[in-house]
Order: structure tokens, then C-alpha cells, then sequence
């Protein structure tokens, strides 16, 4: 029996490296270079194949943006690999993450942006954008409960988590110079630690 031409991973690995050309092309051109052509060449493939696994630029941006949005979830989650079963570690470790390479990154912000700047006028990158937040915002409220905070508390505690998270990494990636990781990394766990302490 003769083998197929070509196996399953290679258009798998041809959707991923398109994404990954993506995910390039916004961080260096924003939402506005974003063209079928331009990533078509920054993958180094025929616009023609672009076309071929993806219905068109919104359909690839709303990939990319799931992509990195499982990256930035696998990062979180090595970062609590080592804390052992300690809640309050697990749960620092969750936080501060965030102020670290590969999340603290310039090419990861100006990606991120160009994903924000498309939320109010793509629904699908809304949708995509409230499950990140939405997936995010869960595993926060499961190591709070693992932290002591009552079910009343949990969804509004998470919600000022990252509100502070969030702003944090936005300063950090913006202007690195103003502050360290560590200074980032000791605002967010004072923060925690008096939502915490005052349950």
C-alpha cells in the first residue's frame, strides 16, 4: 500500500507556522499591516496558501490570537509547577508571571494591542477575548478559594486581581525603565496579601 503524499502534521505545522507569521506581523505592524500578502511573505508561502486554511485575514487574526492566548495560559501554569501545593504560593506565582519573559515581553504587548484594537469591532475577536479573560479569571478564583476567599468574594477579587495585573504588565512592557520585574512582582503580592488579609 503506497503512503500519502504528505501526513497530518504538515498542515498542521503550515496553520501554525501562519500563525506564528501572524503574530510577527502585528506585533511589527499592527492591525493596519496585517494583509494576506504580508504574512504570506513574512511565512515565507504563496498568498494563495494563506487562503487555503484560513477564511481570510479576521479568521487568521482570531487564530493567532487563541494561540497566544494558550501560551501566555501555559506560562502561568509553568510558573506554578514549582511552588508545590502552598495556595498562597501557587497563587503569588500565578500573579506575578505575568512580569516576566515570555509574558513581559515588547513583541507580546504590541501583539496583545493590535488584539485589543480589533474588541469592539470584530465580534468573534470580543468572544475570543471575554473566554481568554473569562479562563484567566477562573483559575484566579480557584486559587483564591484554595487562599480561603468565601464565594461571595471570588468573582469581584478576581476581577481587581487582574485589573492590577493587567495594568502592571501593560507599565512594565511600556516603560521597562520605570520599574523592575521585582518592584512589579512586590506591588502585586502586597496588593493580594491585603485582599487576603482582610477577609
Amino acid at each position: 500500500m503506497s503512503q500519502p503524499a504528505f501526513s497530518r502534521a504538515e498542515p498542521d505545522a503550515r496553520r501554525l507556522s501562519l500563525i506564528e507569521a501572524t503574530a510577527r506581523v502585528l506585533a511589527a505592524e499592527g492591525v493596519g499591516g496585517a494583509s494576506v500578502r504580508a504574512i504570506a511573505v513574512e511565512a515565507g508561502v504563496s498568498p494563495g496558501l494563506v487562503g487555503h486554511y484560513f477564511d481570510g485575514v479576521d479568521a487568521l487574526i482570531a487564530a493567532t490570537y487563541a494561540r497566544v492566548g494558550e501560551r501566555v495560559n501555559a506560562a502561568l501554569e509553568a510558573a506554578m509547577a514549582g511552588t508545590g501545593d502552598d495556595p498562597r504560593a501557587r497563587l503569588d506565582a500565578y500573579v506575578t508571571a505575568s512580569f516576566v519573559p515570555p509574558i513581559a515581553d515588547p513583541g507580546l504587548l504590541a501583539t496583545w494591542i493590535a488584539f485589543w484594537s480589533l474588541v469592539k469591532a470584530k465580534p468573534a475577536i470580543a468572544a475570543l477575548h471575554d473566554d481568554i479573560y473569562a479562563a484567566y479569571r477562573r483559575e484566579l478564583e480557584t486559587l483564591l478559594a484554595e487562599c480561603g476567599v468565601g464565594p461571595a468574594d471570588l468573582r469581584l477579587t478576581a476581577i481587581a486581581i487582574t485589573a492590577l495585573v493587567d495594568g502592571l504588565w501593560l507599565e512594565l512592557c511600556l516603560s521597562p525603565a520605570s520599574f523592575t520585574p521585582e518592584e512589579a512582582r512586590a506591588i502585586a503580592t502586597r496588593h493580594i496579601a491585603a485582599l487576603l488579609d482582610a477577609r
